[in-house]
């Protein structure tokens, strides 16, 4: 089969290796749509410190299972692997597994025509939902499982930083949370209207240019950015709660006021990937509870990876996915 492979940091291409054969528990998926995301860059450029080289990145997916039990079922496939025995994950807290391990991330993923999965990790999904669709079930998965660290008080106002697919994402569930208001700061103004469309309030390209001087009672950062945290973490209302959410570099720091922490009583939050979300992201995406066509912007070919991860990092569009057989 056709693959897109990451020999080491900053060299890829695709390569012909041979199919995937299922282990015990396994099938064999064969690809529709893969997304690109900010740990495929991390990837690509040797920062995600589990990842094994050679590796075929991918793990924002959905496909057609053609081998074992199931064949013929459209799914979408949670990437998480977990060992099940650590103490992390007999409190049922398995993204935080001792032995932490991902589809893709640490084991070969879906930006090729067929990959290898637990079949325990594929969630059925409807014959008509577009593999486009399908392919956002798991960064859906992850808003999903940030919200439930979230007050998700009805009335409440929200600042998201970042008008990208995550935060995009973390907006329209607010809106089905039941939001008084929701503002979002992003540099990008093209995105920033995008926002408008799927429910902002307000947007701006600072926070400075709201007109909210007691803050919001809940901020998350979608972006990862130290300046956007930093900036983040002065506007939760006291009482109020702020959220990790971006992927920050792993070396870096940022500076806040620990006294405002603890004399506005502010809670501080982080959200690590997917646990016991995924069946409901799958619900939440069929029901339409995402705008999946205004979310899925352009699709390549895998030959196309060096454009797709280009366009990526120029902040061109808002979902990019791959095709692998496309």
């Amino acid at each position: 089969m056709r693959a897109l492979v990451i020999e080491k940091p900053g060299e890829y291409s695709v390569q012909t290796i041979p199919d995937p054969a299922p282990g015990p528990g396994e099938v064999v998926v064969e690809v529709a749509a893969v997304g690109i995301c900010g740990t495929d860059i991390h990837i690509v450029e040797g920062e995600f410190p589990p990842t094994p080289y050679p590796i075929v990145p991918g793990h924002e997916f959905c496909g057609q299972i053609v081998e074992g039990p199931r064949s013929g079922e459209k799914v979408a496939v949670d990437p998480s692997l977990f060992c099940g025995a650590c103490h992390y994950c007999r409190i049922g807290r398995g993204n935080l597994c001792e032995r932490w391990g991902a589809i893709g991330d640490t084991v070969n993923g879906a930006m090729a025509e067929y990959v290898a999965v637990p079949e325990a990790n594929c969630f059925t999904l409807p014959d008509e939902l577009p593999a486009s669709h399908g392919a956002l079930v798991e960064p859906l998965s992850c808003a999903v499982h940030g919200f439930d660290g979230l007050p998700r008080t009805l009335g409440s106002h929200y600042l998201i930083y970042g008008a990208g697919t995550m935060g995009l994402m973390m907006l329209q569930l607010a809106v089905a949370a039941g939001a008084a208001s929701i503002s979002v700061v992003d540099l990008n103004t093209d995105r920033l209207q995008v926002a408008r469309t799927l429910g902002a309030d307000a947007v701006a390209t600072n926070a400075d240019e709201f007109d909210r001087p007691h803050g919001w009672e809940v901020v998350i950062d979608c972006t990862g950015a130290i300046p956007a945290i930093e900036d983040g973490l002065t506007r939760v209302r006291r009482g109020g709660t702020y959220q990790q959410f971006g992927v920050a570099p792993g070396d870096a720091t940022a500076s806040f006021s620990p006294f405002r922490i603890y004399n506005d009583e502010i809670t501080v939050v982080g959200s690590m990937a997917v646990v016991h979300s995924f069946g409901r992201a799958v619900d939440l995406m069929c029901k339409g509870a995402i705008d999946a066509q205004t979310m899925v912007t352009h699709t390549f070919a895998l030959d196309q990876f060096s454009e797709a991860l280009q366009a990526f990092r120029d902040g061109i569009g808002r979902k990019i996915q791959i095709a692998p057989r496309g």
